[in-house]
């Protein structure tokens, strides 16, 4: 979700230097005897998926959208499992990057033999037609390409059937590109059917929003709203490792008591949103286990500067100051997530491990009367369902009124759906917005541009910050110096941390239930999984 220009050397060391630790080992709480959940032949998978937009690879940038395109559509190259270290061959058996002198030109050689669901075969020309289309839709996910990549029309061209030659200019990194065609976004669709789904100029986006089009391990059969996705197993995938169920059922049961006795009963093979509560629950129970994956993402409250008195910078840091973060880890998440304050997750270069606020009120108070503030009525937009960690938005929104009570700021709780809640917030019609981020490639700048940059028009976008500190964000994403780098990214970080219209409340570990008879389920912390690997 980056919106600046990456330096080759500085990327591909980034890439090499992350490190990723894989999940628990599903099963690790208890060795139950296996029981099947759902039929034999699906995978069922429960969670809220109220965030769930569209399933067009061009346009999905929600996390429920993007897993879902992921498992439908293959990019030129992947990352594999919870591993974003290293580049691998996808639909690209390989590829090059040579220096012309005014551009890089990187040439992929597409794998032989590769078809789409409807047994088309995949051609370079479906390459050019599909990243041609993400230009012209020009929707969320669009910036990956035409502001990191700075790609252009005329830059993706096919060379010949097999062969597709895509041209940066030098102020874009080709090893930066690299990591963008890992997500979504570089996905290849069919373009001779997506053709013949044209309506009105469109694309075919109308028929690709609950449809898919490419050449995934499964294919979309079906999206019944606020209800469930059906997928199908892909006859035609080429790709590794081949499915080993024939359909994968995602249902929409966004209550987490729910999702639990799902699992107990066997209903569901997978549930993803349990709290603390049903994880401690299920501890010891014959039939299911429990794990959790990493993940990069960040709850936060945004605070819209343009919102009197959150203007105030005394304000902020006293809204900062009177949370109890230990008590929202410890008490609320019951350990399913890690203290972080800054913008940057733990697991990323850029990091900052300086957490300075801890519930503080005789300074909170202190901060408000030097601000000229007494008494303050806010609202906070809040989604519906589980947060991120094992508590739901509720709980958490009504841990932070108490505490914000204490420094005499009343807030009143607003809450909506995800989806609403985007829209209000992309507006900058909110005034205290609690919602999550997750970067789309392992980058800081992928975090730092979004929450600095006013005229990305994302993150600091949506609070109305506009603030001098975006320039120093994106010359830091250009330094090559890695030494140097992290001391900017501590500098930028550091000023973010006390200045910013943000309330960083944790970093989530991603808790999951699981039948005990479920194997080779790993999540990817780009928060994906590879529901081909997974059978029981």
């Amino acid at each position: 979700m980056s919106l600046r220009r990456i330096s080759i050397l500085l990327f591909a060391a980034l890439l090499v230097a992350a490190g990723c630790t894989q999940p628990s080992a599903p099963g690790a709480s208890n060795q139950p005897s296996a029981s099947a959940g759902g039929a034999a032949s699906t995978l069922v998978w429960y969670a809220d998926t109220s965030d769930l937009i569209s399933l067009d690879p061009a346009v999905a940038y929600e996390f429920t959208g993007v897993l879902l395109a992921h498992n439908a559509y293959e990019t030129l190259v992947k990352f594999e499992g919870a591993d974003l270290s290293t580049i691998k061959p996808a639909l690209a058996q390989s590829w090059d990057i040579k220096d012309s002198g005014s551009q890089w030109d990187i040439t992929f050689k597409l794998r032989s033999g590769a078809k789409f669901a409807s047994g088309n075969a995949i051609t370079a020309d479906d390459v050019v037609y599909s990243f041609q289309r993400v230009l012209k839709l020009n929707k969320s996910p669009a910036f990956l390409f035409t502001d990191i990549a700075q790609l252009k029309d005329t830059s993706i061209k096919a060379s010949d059937p097999s062969t597709v030659v895509i041209s940066l200019p030098k102020t874009a990194s080709p090893q930066g590109f690299l990591a963008v065609l890992t997500f979504t976004i570089g996905s290849v669709v069919d373009s001779k059917e997506v053709k013949t789904k044209e309506s009105g100029g469109d694309s075919g986006s109308t028929y690709l929003l609950d449809h898919s089009l490419g050449s995934g391990a499964y294919v979309i059969d079906h999206w019944t709203k606020n209800s469930e996705v059906q997928l199908k197993a892909n006859t035609q995938y080429g790709g590794s490792p081949k499915p080993a169920l024939s359909g994968v059922l995602v249902k929409h049961v966004p209550e987490q008591t729910n999702q639990q006795f799902a699992l107990e009963r066997g209903d569901a093979d997978i549930v993803r949103n349990l709290g603390a509560q049903q994880i401690a629950a299920l501890q010891g129970k014959q039939g299911v286990a429990t794990t959790s994956g990493n993940s990069l993402q960040l709850v936060y409250v945004g605070m819209n500067v343009t919102v009197k008195p959150l203007d105030n910078v005394n304000v902020r840091e006293a809204l900062r100051t009177a949370v109890d973060y230990d008590g929202i880890v410890k008490d609320l998440l019951k350990g399913g997530a890690k203290k972080v304050q800054g913008i940057v997750p733990a697991g990323l270069a850029g990091y900052n491990e300086s957490t300075p606020f801890q519930a503080d009120v005789t300074k909170a108070k202190s901060l408000m009367q030097q601000a000229g503030q007494t008494a303050v009525t806010l609202e906070l937009l809040v989604p519906t369902g589980p947060a991120p960690g094992g508590a739901t938005f509720a709980d958490l929104a009504a841990k932070l009124q108490s505490d914000w009570k204490n420094i005499g700021v009343t807030v009143n709780i607003k809450q909506t759906t995800q989806a609403d809640l985007l829209g209000t917030y992309r507006a900058q019609k909110g005034q205290l917005v609690m919602i999550y981020w997750g970067p789309d490639f392992p980058d800081p700048d992928a975090n730092v541009g979004p929450f600095t940059d006013y005229g990305a028009k994302s993150i600091a976008f949506r609070n109305g910050w506009n603030d001098a500190i975006a320039t120093k964000g994106r010359d830091a994403a250009l330094i090559t110096d890695t030494t140097k780098r992290a001391a900017a990214y501590k500098e930028i970080t550091d000023y973010v941390l006390h200045n910013g219209p943000y309330v960083i409340l944790y970093q989530p570990t991603e808790p999951f239930g699981l039948r005990s008879n479920v194997k080779g389920f790993v999540w990817s912390p780009m928060d994906w999984t590879d529901f081909a690997a997974i059978s029981k």
